[in-house]
């Protein structure tokens, strides 16, 4: 029987076939998905922010996009995944309001997506696929039997990454 694994804000988790992880309200946050085939493990890292070089608390490592990957290699390596049998999809990072004026300091959700593809490329673990920017929230389960990643939107539909 498999279960239906949550992942809050700020949060991961780790869990095998067939079991699914979830994580709903992703906005300019963006879900990390590493997935190792051969074992049929893999993480859910919901990330708030691209870096923890700026924060005064970094205790939470999976709030960030540096440490948050860090943190879901780590883990997983510990439960037998291989770094280099890694890969990774990824969802979210979209604008969600409106701001005048040209700077990127206020585009989080863009500024989220190059600190991943950016950390994954640090790691060597290939981007399989991704859904990413617009102005709409998502939400995305994570099958770990299949590596299939759900991407559910509201007025945008849903497909399979």
């Amino acid at each position: 029987m498999s279960k239906i694994i949550q992942v809050g804000m700020a949060d991961y988790k780790l869990a095998t076939a067939p079991d699914k992880l979830i994580t709903a309200g992703l906005g300019s946050c963006i879900g990390i998905c590493l997935y190792d085939k051969a074992i049929k493990l893999g993480s859910l890292t919901h990330i708030m922010l691209p870096s923890s070089s700026q924060a005064k608390n970094t205790s939470n490592e999976a709030k960030f996009a540096d440490t948050g990957i860090k943190l879901a290699i780590r883990e997983m390596e510990k439960k037998g995944a291989i770094p280099a049998r890694l890969l990774a999809k990824i969802a979210g990072g979209a604008q969600m309001f409106k701001f005048s004026g040209e700077s990127d300091i206020m585009k989080i959700g863009e500024r989220n997506s190059i600190a991943v593809k950016e950390n994954l490329e640090v790691h060597r673990i290939k981007l399989l696929s991704s859904d990413t920017g617009g102005n709409y929230g998502r939400t995305i389960i994570f099958d770990l039997e299949t590596g299939d990643l759900l991407v559910k939107t509201i007025g945008h539909g849903e497909r399979v990454i």
